[in-house]
């Protein structure tokens, strides 16, 4: 019965991590859900100039840029990456985990459709 009860409270210790990364949840401020079903949740991301998220994870997913930005994304091995993106250019990604940072002077507003079902093979 022990090993039974500390078999599930790792399992239980286990999934928080993954939890934790949703950017809905751990970074409000700057991630809502504009529409959400079994396929796809559309998210719409809102930063001002000089702010920085907070480390998040997403599932494949396609941002629609719906301003000019510039931005500086950090990965947790610590390799950065720099954008400049313009209105209405759409990037594929992967999944990803990382923290997202406006380095230019005006506000970056984007649409990002995360892909909930896996791609076919």
């Amino acid at each position: 019965m022990r090993r039974t009860l500390l078999t599930a409270a790792a399992l239980c210790l286990a999934a928080i991590p993954s939890i934790g990364q949703d950017p809905v949840k751990v970074d409000p401020q700057h991630h809502k859900v504009d529409l959400e079903n079994d396929q796809v949740r559309v998210l719409r991301w809102t930063i001002a100039p000089h702010e920085k998220s907070v480390m998040h994870e997403h599932p494949a997913n396609v941002a629609v840029f719906l301003t000019d930005g510039h931005i500086k994304f950090s990965f947790p091995d610590g390799r950065t990456v720099e954008r400049n993106a313009k209105a209405g250019q759409a990037f594929f990604s992967p999944a990803v985990k990382h923290e997202a940072e406006n380095i230019g002077d005006a506000p970056i507003e984007l649409v990002q459709i995360e892909l909930k079902t896996p791609a076919p093979k």
